[in-house]
């Protein structure tokens, strides 16, 4: 009789702290923070320039202090690609080109960018040269690949090689020039 009830009281014991463990896994969990809206005065987090007066999508990394915004979604990921960035609990937007015109993303068109479908060398610039440019639906992503050039990745296949300018195709400009826009 001892035996059995030992046999529960460790089942037990070993059940609790199976519990307890999984309440501090914070990645289990991640909050989803909402999206901000991009204003006149917002400068981009990476380089400083003005955001709104630049065609092409923003992205932005929104925390629990407030919201990071970018230029372009280039400049987001070469953000989020910093193994430091990467640990945080951050939810990642960007614009929906499918649902706003290029020379001014519509804010309430702002989407998941980790659920989004991306269009690299495409030949529309955005604020920092080549664009990015990222959609909700694979269907749009290919349309617009189809019909301005480029080729259809994922969130996962975004890293630093892939955001670097293809000198044969695009010429170099200084950082923020009025050519580069």
């Amino acid at each position: 009789m001892l035996n059995s009830n030992n046999f529960y009281l460790k089942g037990s014991l070993m059940a609790l702290l199976l519990a307890l463990a999984g309440c501090n896994d914070v990645d289990s969990n991640p909050h989803v923070y909402d999206p901000v809206a991009f204003h006149s005065g917002d400068e981009c987090h990476i380089c400083g320039m003005a955001i709104t007066g630049f065609p092409g999508p923003k992205g932005e990394a929104v925390t629990k202090q407030g919201a990071m915004k970018f230029c372009s979604t280039a400049e987001m990921f070469g953000w989020w690609l910093q193994p430091e960035n990467r640990e945080q609990d951050v939810t990642l937007y960007v614009h929906d080109m499918a649902r706003s015109t290029w020379e001014k993303p519509d804010d309430d068109a702002l989407i998941d960018a980790r659920q989004a479908f991306y269009v690299v060398g495409a030949n529309l610039k955005g604020a920092m040269g080549a664009a990015l440019a990222s959609f909700a639906r694979e269907e749009d992503a290919e349309r617009f690949a189809t019909s301005q050039g480029g080729r259809l990745v994922r969130f996962e296949q975004i890293d630093l090689a892939l955001l670097q300018p293809d000198p044969q195709s695009h010429p170099a400009e200084p950082h923020g020039s009025p050519a580069a826009h």
